[in-house]
């Protein structure tokens, strides 16, 4: 139970009750004007609950049901979480934030000890983490209290009942109307001001950000089953202009000018990582560089911070510790850049994949199933990869972006502590279709190729390790499909050699998952189970054509030569020796503890040419980028990705 002996959570009948006292003939009255309930709805039905208490909460606070429909769509998608909170602290519906409550609530592990920088060429750096405590809690991530305040229902109600929630949202918006001096209209475009100052941003451009989300909502439309079973439909419309005048009078600071590299689409400041020396003649926390003049820019990698906005915008301002190009704002989607592109960071714990990519943290935390993403974090997201990817010309795929739990250890003593974050609840099928490439069949039911697409909100497989108590994890939607080695569930799970260990369903063990986008070789069928080519073995995956895990897909496949019983994969795409100029030490090309038998096939990325960029003095003057002959393939080989070297496979398959 969350909440104190003081702040009770009532019974199940109480909260209707409370939220009966509104004006519920006139709620029903204003559907239509106020925002677009379906029309087979019914008070009663228990799958339209949710909506009804839209319609109940608008009414009774004057706020337009279309607008509370829609800055609750940018906070939760509509979902509950089961009363649980986001990683910021905000709760139900609405996500009325209580951060110190949630802290209180929370616990949170590591997830890797990699050397973030990933280049042997260099000393591992294996920094602090700690975040500085005791900060003040800004009012962004103290919403439900005010809340509480002004509709008397208590905190721990509007935690936890979706109704109660929506009501609270109700009247924070009402008063943030109250407040800017407009009346109480029905009009969904007299509430613009209002919706920006919902957002709790501090600035004019973050809160109008936010506000354009909004109201981009309220033109499309949206219709959804929540995570508890409930319909709401909000209509759209497509002719709805805002009074974005009323940002003016909001009393927000105006942020200054800066050289970000960012869309017009999203709010965007500078925060610098620091450049600097330090030490027995160390410096940090990233290198400088000339992208993608000097190496072109092939992936972005998704993170999650396992740390707080403001904790970890610290971290990344010290020079003594690690670096990532950009970090996203849970609640608003506010973006803060640290390292131009151009420059090299170290963040993915692979030196080859920092060299080609652009690193980005989203504020949440891996084993916290329920501190989940905000759809105001999702959005900015993937408007900031869209920028990216026509800046850089990266493909919006599973191949170009990766998460960090794809990334392979660069050698095999590194593969036991690479990060695993984001994790199996960051859903990549919601994100690439805000990316506008969603994932979609491809060939017919025998191709030779899958892509994984389970439903998110259905494919509940069990984890642990969220606790220290070592109970399962809360159930919860996943972007991950579990692996055997037959086909049946009691079959033991995929073993992964460079782990050493035996495969688990720890939320933290990628040995047996695959994740929503990836492709794979098939390479056997049995009733509704499908069998890919994995980490050198047949892993086996449910796959009812009623409730599908995977769909068929195109791509290239490569397999060894004729001739060559197996071949070796590689966790870096590094050149021959005697590409090197005198002066750079010859990085060596050592394969990982993988193979590729003969017979078996796996998709194929991009074709490149091994690279290594020399970059280990605070001067720029001996830094170099080596390009070698030799050719490699990058591979979808396991959960994280490979390479092979061109001379030892051949291509099957079409381009897509």
């Amino acid at each position: 139970m969350r909440g104190s002996a003081t702040d009770p959570t009532p019974t199940p009948g109480h909260r209707h009750l409370r939220l009966a006292a509104g004006p519920l003939a006139s709620a029903a009255l204003l559907l239509p004007l106020l925002g677009a309930a379906p029309a087979h709805s019914s008070a009663d039905s228990s799958t339209t609950r949710l909506q009804h208490a839209f319609a109940t909460a608008a009414a009774e606070h004057h706020v337009p049901q279309s607008v509370l429909l829609a800055v609750s769509y940018l906070q939760s998608r509509w979902d509950g979480h089961g009363g649980a909170p986001s990683v910021t602290g905000g709760y139900g519906p609405m996500h009325l934030t209580d951060a110190r409550t949630a802290i209180a609530d929370t616990e949170h592990f590591a997830e890797g000890t990699e050397d973030a920088r990933g280049d042997a060429a260099r000393a591992a750096l294996h920094p602090d983490a700690a975040e500085p405590a005791g900060a003040a809690v800004p009012a962004r991530l103290r919403t439900l209290p005010k809340a509480a305040e002004l509709t008397g229902i208590p905190a721990g109600e509007l935690r936890t009942d979706p109704a109660a929630n929506v009501a609270g949202g109700a009247a924070l918006l009402a008063a943030a109307q109250k407040e800017l001096g407009e009346p109480p209209s029905a009009d969904p475009a007299e509430w613009y001001g209002a919706v920006a100052r919902f957002s709790g941003a501090e600035d004019t451009a973050t809160a109008a950000a936010y506000a354009d989300d909004v109201y981009d909502v309220l033109r499309t439309g949206e219709e959804r089953t929540t995570d508890d079973g409930q319909l709401v439909v909000l209509a759209a419309q497509p002719k709805l202009t805002a009074d974005r005048a009323q940002l003016e009078r909001a009393g927000l600071r105006t942020r200054p000018a800066d050289d970000t590299e960012c869309p017009k689409s999203v709010s965007c400041e500078s925060v610098p990582a620091p450049y600097a020396q330090f030490g027995d003649d160390d410096y940090g926390n990233h290198d400088l560089g000339d992208r993608p003049a000097s190496q072109r820019i092939k992936y972005i990698v998704v993170h999650d911070t396992e740390g707080t906005w403001d904790g970890v915008l610290n971290l990344v301002q010290d020079p003594t510790y690690v670096s990532w190009n950009y970090t996203i704002r849970s609640t608003d989607g506010l973006i803060a850049q640290h390292v131009k592109a151009k420059d090299v960071a170290w963040h993915a714990g692979n030196w080859d994949v920092n060299a080609r990519s652009v690193g980005i943290e989203h504020e949440g935390f891996l084993a916290s199933p329920d501190a989940w993403y905000t759809e105001a974090m999702y959005r900015s997201s993937a408007r900031l990869v869209k920028y990216l990817a026509r800046k850089y010309d990266i493909p919006l795929d599973r191949q170009h972006v990766l998460g960090h739990d794809n990334v392979p250890g660069p050698t095999t003593s590194t593969i036991p502590g690479m990060h695993t974050d984001p994790g199996p609840y960051w859903d990549w099928r919601h994100y690439f279709r805000l990316l506008g490439h969603p994932f979609e069949p491809a060939g017919g039911r025998k191709a030779a190729l899958v892509t994984i697409l389970p439903d998110y909100a259905a494919n509940r497989p069990v984890y642990t390790g969220c606790t220290t108590s070592g109970e399962p994890c809360a159930a919860h939607g996943s972007s991950e499909v579990r692996l055997y080695s037959d086909h049946d569930v009691s079959a033991p799970l995929i073993r992964d050699i460079g782990l050493k260990t035996n495969p688990t369903e720890g939320v933290n063990d990628l040995s047996s998952r695959v994740s929503t986008g990836q492709q794979y070789a098939v390479a056997d069928r049995w009733g509704d189970w499908t069998a890919i080519w994995y980490l050198g073995q047949k892993a086996w995956f449910p796959n009812p054509r009623k409730a599908a895990t995977a769909v068929p897909a195109k791509g290239l496949l490569v397999t060894p030569r004729d001739g060559l019983a197996s071949i070796p994969v590689y966790g870096r795409a590094y050149p021959e020796k005697e590409a090197y100029p005198a002066g750079v030490p010859a990085q060596s090309v050592v394969p990982l503890p993988y193979t590729i038998p003969a017979g078996q096939r796996y998709v194929a990325g991009d074709e490149m040419a091994g690279e290594y960029y020399y970059a280990v003095t605070f001067t720029t003057d001996s830094h170099r980028v080596v390009v070698g002959k030799d050719l490699y393939y990058e591979i979808q080989y396991g959960h994280r990705v490979g390479f092979v070297r061109a001379a030892d496979v051949q291509l099957e398959g079409s381009a897509r």
